[in-house]
């Protein structure tokens, strides 16, 4: 994979510049499976006369020369951080005056172990026959892609042209902007794309593969390897229902194409919000929509993170909170009020098993917590999300209910709409906002509700009625002993929808493991190993290897390695390792199968499982 240049244009302030606009060209080139091979243009121009100095974010990446308008520009690699990776400082060779344009050119190679890229060969993928490569930056790994200023303070556009063997497809981040064959190789495509609208680094995705697309709605595709294309298609078959209930709560949707990417089973997340492209994992192909709330989030993301971003991750709240927010109002308003109520129900027992993971007295459970020295993917939790999201409902009670908090939301969109915030500033608006009520907003505990780790101050009383059934069937269960077990049926669960049996089984897991009979007998009625469903599985088997099932244990590490989304992959793994009989085995399944592993699902997993990195390669 190789790409001979990228220009970055860089606009300044008093005393540095900033990227504007990044411009990989001519060509990105598919053509190997280790390494990414990269000459960098940066476009500046400053308010002042001085030898302008700038540096960027880089990680494992081999710098080879620096350029600025056609000459040779002083560079320093700095010391390398064991997370962060190394500083490029770069001197340009004049002085640099207001308003001066200036492209400077880096040349560069990224490591074949480079952390924001996976590298499939064809047996990872579900053709079998094409190698497969995709990107996933957030939180921090732009930087060993592309060296840039990667922070979610800075914000810029690109446009990039791809050239890839002509049985394989790219696509980015960003509108399609026409293909051709490529001049120089017959045997060759190129891919253009353009991203008009500024976003931070990132956002920045790239995908090349053998993939397929299915038209889903008047601005949306669905992109997959063609095995899964036509059931993605059905799967999320209510996209554009989705984008018109946001745009109704939101505003305009401002990306042009809203375009679904599902990945290999390898992708670490349930969707990254990337613009024009969200990432999707398969494990979402239910076949009934039922968790297409997933991409009812990442439509939201369109407006608050994409569009609002946290200007530092300590600020992720920012983003997940206000995005689990709108995402339920999407719900609320396709489904019911109920609804939402009992998504939000279920999103307070993910925070609560966050919160006891972490530990209650943890600061990185804060809403905002100190990052300093902390590495953001071993920060990663439901708290951004679920604690925001209950803080948001808190206020959204105290002002006024949905309709009023949702007036706010939408004016915080428009007024910080293009920029990267803090909580403080979003704090100052909502006062401004409801300057009525200013009194109400000055009894909420704020310091407990951001910098107070542990559990919010403030349990929401949630609507129950879509939980009742869910709640009472747990307590049947638990209160059951063995010789009664037989009054347990298969019409227990006729009844229930696939979100009230997840409910059902997250209830169980927040009880001490059930007796072995009872898991037995569960299986006996309710046949819970046949469900394909990924949450239903995942909790499934959580519950069987809590109660020392050993029969599940194998399927419990066979979700765990085919594929690989971390949410259910770290959960698993750490089940059957703590199953003393078989720790052993939970490491040796790990350590066989890192290798197919997306790079921080694999480091992740490592330390859960207390593997020494150096040995277990």
């Amino acid at each position: 994979f190789v790409c001979n240049l990228v220009v970055y244009e860089v606009f300044g302030t008093d005393s540095c510049w900033n990227v504007q606009h990044i411009i990989p060209t001519p060509l990105f080139r598919f053509t190997c499976l280790s390494t990414l091979l990269q000459s960098n243009w940066l476009s500046l121009s400053d308010t002042m006369y001085h030898a302008a100095r700038q540096t960027l974010d880089t990680k494992d990446l081999k710098v080879s020369k620096v350029t600025a308008n056609g000459q040779a520009a002083k560079f320093t690699l700095g010391p390398k951080h064991s997370f962060m990776g190394t500083p490029l400082e770069i001197t340009l060779p004049f002085d640099l005056s207001r308003g001066q344009h200036v492209i400077v050119e880096v040349t560069y190679e990224t490591a074949p172990n480079a952390s924001a890229l996976q590298w499939l060969t064809p047996e990872q993928t579900a053709g079998k026959k094409h190698p497969y490569l995709f990107s996933q930056c957030q939180a921090t790994h732009c930087r060993s892609m592309v060296p840039c200023q990667d922070t979610p303070a800075m914000k810029h556009t690109y446009y990039a042209q791809v050239s890839v063997p002509k049985e394989l497809v790219a696509v980015m981040s960003a509108v399609r902007d026409g293909e051709e064959p490529d001049p120089q190789d017959s045997s060759r495509a190129i891919y253009r794309f353009r991203q008009p609208v500024p976003m931070p680094s990132y956002l920045i995705a790239i995908v090349v593969g053998a993939l397929e697309s299915r038209e889903i709605g008047p601005r949306s595709r669905v992109w997959s390897e063609k095995e899964f294309v036509d059931k993605a298609a059905y799967e999320f078959s209510e996209t554009e229902t989705m984008l018109k209930t946001a745009e109704g709560l939101a505003g305009p949707y401002v990306w042009g194409q809203y375009d679904i990417l599902v990945l290999p089973p390898s992708f670490p997340y349930g969707g990254m919000e990337n613009p024009c492209l969200t990432y999707a994992t398969p494990t979402l192909l239910a076949g009934d929509r039922s968790l297409s709330n997933v991409i009812a989030h990442e439509i939201s993301h369109s407006w608050t993170g994409n569009l609002v971003t946290n200007k530092t991750w300590e600020h992720f709240w920012l983003n997940e909170g206000h995005t689990v927010y709108l995402e339920r109002m999407i719900g609320r308003s396709m489904e019911s009020e109920q609804f939402r109520q009992f998504k939000a129900m279920g999103g307070w027992k993910e925070l609560q098993e966050s919160v006891n993971t972490f530990g209650a007295n943890n600061p990185l459970t804060n809403l905002v917590p100190n990052l300093n020295e902390v590495d953001l993917d071993e920060a990663f939790s439901s708290v951004p999300y679920e604690k925001g999201f209950a803080l948001l409902y808190h206020l959204e009670e105290l002002m006024g209910g949905p309709e009023v908090f949702m007036g706010f939301v939408k004016s915080y969109i428009q007024l910080f709409s293009y920029s990267s915030i803090t909580t403080e500033e979003w704090k100052h608006y909502l006062f401004t906002y409801f300057k009525n009520k200013v009194d109400i907003l000055n009894k909420v505990d704020w310091n407990a509700w951001m910098h107070t780790p542990g559990m919010p101050p403030v349990k929401p009383q949630y609507d129950s009625t879509m939980a009742d059934a869910c709640i009472a069937l747990c307590k049947r269960w638990v209160k059951t002993k063995e010789g009664d077990l037989g009054n347990f049926s298969e019409w227990d669960v006729k009844t229930l929808s696939t979100h009230q049996l997840i409910e059902f089984l997250s209830l169980l897991l927040q009880q001490e493991p059930l007796p072995l009979s009872h898991v037995k007998r569960m299986q006996e009625v309710y046949q819970l190993n046949s469900f394909n469903n990924a949450e239903i599985r995942f909790r499934w088997l959580r519950l069987c290897v809590k109660s020392k099932w050993e029969d599940a244990v194998p399927m419990a590490l066979k979700m765990a390695t085919e594929q690989g989304r971390m949410k259910f992959t770290r959960p698993l793994f750490k089940e059957v390792y703590n199953f003393d009989k078989y720790h052993e085995e939970a490491v040796r399944v790990f350590v066989a199968h890192r290798a197919a592993m997306h790079p921080v699902t694999a480091n992740l997993v490592a330390k859960d499982l207390k593997v020494d990195n150096d040995k277990s390669t």
